[in-house]
């Protein structure tokens, strides 16, 4: 098992090569990655299974196993993403902006990678080969520290990604994995100064939280996911059952899936029961509000204010039935976390007034909160989703990886 100095040493001394490489080669390397990997499906499912068998062994959730599992389908859309990665413009190089002053220099500003990116993230086994594909195609060497959970498929993973580079004639410390799980390992990632220019978390909230609170390189925080959805009085509630159904349904276990209900009042009473029947045929428990409890009756759980903040990662959501859209705006900025909203209504400045008071890193009018991903918005995939201000937010896709320096050309200028 290589150690994280050593692992960290040959990242730093591989990130120039890296970044040297041009687009055709880069995309070569990714899609010489995607064939790699759907070659080897039943090699990647056999590392999977041995994660699921211990996950169930040590009482993983629904939610946690479902993060963790692969199957045929998925593989082959992880390699569809970096195809699509492949496919996109490589930004490393391209000039922003320039301009010429009045002492006539040329003052200008271009893209250029990060150098070295760490990525600690919990049972993802998708995300190790999102983020190594990313960072790739982004001109930066990436280490990797993946969680004991996903261990085996990170491994198989990793392993067929750097042989399929090294197959290419590129460099193989491109993409490296950090096979011990342990906290000291996590800790000493997070104070890795001098070799890595960036660590960003992907994962729950305690593993985010304790990346942010002890870390001393950079960090760009990715955040857990407590997203509303918001039926208005003037709502399609034919529309806004589909749309609920599906950010909560779909995937529940994942950051971007409903998890509270808001109701106005005025519709609530024909609403409530439509959204019921179909969340209770799908097992979604309903914490309500007393309104919501008058309306659906004893069988609804009474909701707490730990329930309007929760994020439940599975089958439950909380609902309150709100007097005004100014209501549900204030709620939703009280508890959400910054990660994705969505309003469902026919009133053109009920929606526009959504948009812009909302504080969150993606705001919906009339779609489902599980759009907010960055295969879906075009990325071919993601690094995370940040719910941060600062450099990047919302789906984090190749332009998120890289920084900015400026160029300044001259004929012989000297300051006075």
């Amino acid at each position: 098992m290589r150690q994280l100095m050593e692992i960290a040493e040959d990242a730093r001394r591989v990130k120039h090569a890296v970044a040297a490489l041009g687009a055709n080669d880069k995309n070569r390397g990714l899609r010489a990655i995607a064939d790699t990997l759907e070659a080897h499906a039943d090699e990647i499912l056999a590392a999977n299974r041995i994660d699921i068998e211990n996950g169930c062994k040590n009482g993983l959730s629904d939610g946690l196993i479902d993060r963790l599992s692969l199957d045929r389908a998925r593989i082959a859309g992880i390699a569809e993403g970096c195809r699509q990665v492949a496919a996109l413009p490589d930004p490393i190089g391209e000039v922003l902006w320039m301009r010429k002053m009045p002492n006539g220099l040329n003052i200008g500003q271009k893209r250029v990678p990060m150098g070295v990116i760490g990525i600690i993230y919990e049972a993802r086994p998708n995300v190790t080969v999102d983020a190594a594909a990313l960072c790739f195609k982004a001109g930066s060497a990436c280490i990797l520290r993946g969680g004991k959970e996903a261990f085996h498929s990170s491994l198989c993973l990793t392993r067929l990604m750097r042989a399929a580079l090294e197959a290419e004639g590129l460099p193989e410390c491109a993409i490296s994995l950090v096979e011990d799980t342990s906290r000291e390992s996590a800790g000493q990632m997070m104070r890795l100064n001098g070799y890595l220019d960036v660590l960003i978390p992907r994962g729950g909230a305690g593993l985010i939280q304790a990346v942010v609170q002890n870390a001393t390189v950079p960090v760009i925080e990715t955040g857990t996911g407590n997203c509303h959805v918001y039926v208005d009085a003037t709502a399609d509630l034919n529309m806004a059952q589909r749309i609920l159904v599906n950010a909560k349904c779909q995937r529940p276990s994942v950051c971007n899936a409903a998890e509270s209900l808001l109701v106005h009042k005025d519709v609530a009473a024909r609403f409530l029961p439509m959204a019921a029947e179909e969340l209770r045929s799908s097992g979604v428990k309903i914490h309500g509000c007393p309104r919501t409890m008058d309306i659906l009756g004893a069988a609804i759980l009474p909701a707490t204010e730990e329930d309007y903040a929760r994020e439940y990662l599975g089958y439950e959501i909380s609902c309150k039935v709100v007097d005004s859209l100014d209501e549900a705006i204030v709620h939703i900025n009280a508890y959400n976390t910054g990660h994705s909203e969505c309003i469902v209504t026919r009133d053109y400045a009920s929606a526009q007034r959504f948009l812009d008071e909302v504080d969150a890193a993606a705001v919906y009018v009339n779609a489902s909160t599980r759009f907010t991903d960055g295969f879906e918005f075009g990325f071919g995939a993601e690094i995370g989703i940040s719910t941060q201000k600062l450099h990047a937010r919302g789906p984090m896709g190749l332009t998120a990886l890289t920084t900015t320096k400026y160029i300044i050309y001259g004929n012989g200028q000297v300051r006075a």
